[in-house]
């Protein structure tokens, strides 16, 4: 069940890159607009710099995850025992994957017309936090 838990937390960091992307670089294409409902040129610039903003926060989210992966994965690694590595990197996975799975509860709870993004942006994070919590027993 770690495996499990370890893919998808890959797997919802590889997702937060990509919408880090999207809000950050690709604000204003036709097909990140139409993705995010911004209906014409305006309204995307206008609210370019807070997309941009939020992107990092999607960056930072893929950032903690990943290298709780790697901790988990990689054991000690050379940074103390294996237990420490261990230990640290199920933390940055719960943190990572935990206010991933938080934020995509936000959005739903908040629009739910947004549904659909929400259920894509949540589905991996529940699954790592789930199969990480299986797998410690």
């Amino acid at each position: 069940m770690l495996i499990v838990s370890l893919v998808a937390a890959s797997l919802a960091a590889l997702l937060h890159l990509y919408i880090f992307v999207m809000e950050s670089f690709l604000w204003t294409t036709p097909r990140v607009r139409a993705t995010f409902g911004i209906t014409d040129d305006v309204q995307a610039e206008h609210t370019k710099p807070l997309a941009y903003n939020q992107g990092f926060y999607n960056l930072f989210l893929a950032i903690v995850t990943i290298v709780g992966v790697v901790l988990v994965a990689g054991g000690a690694g050379g940074a103390g025992s294996a237990f420490e590595a261990s230990a640290a990197g199920t933390a940055l996975l719960v943190a990572g994957t935990g206010s991933m799975l938080a934020a995509a509860l936000v959005l739903l709870f908040s629009d739910r017309t947004k549904a659909r993004a929400a259920l894509t942006q949540g589905f991996f994070p529940l699954v790592a936090l789930v199969t990480l919590l299986i797998s410690s027993y």
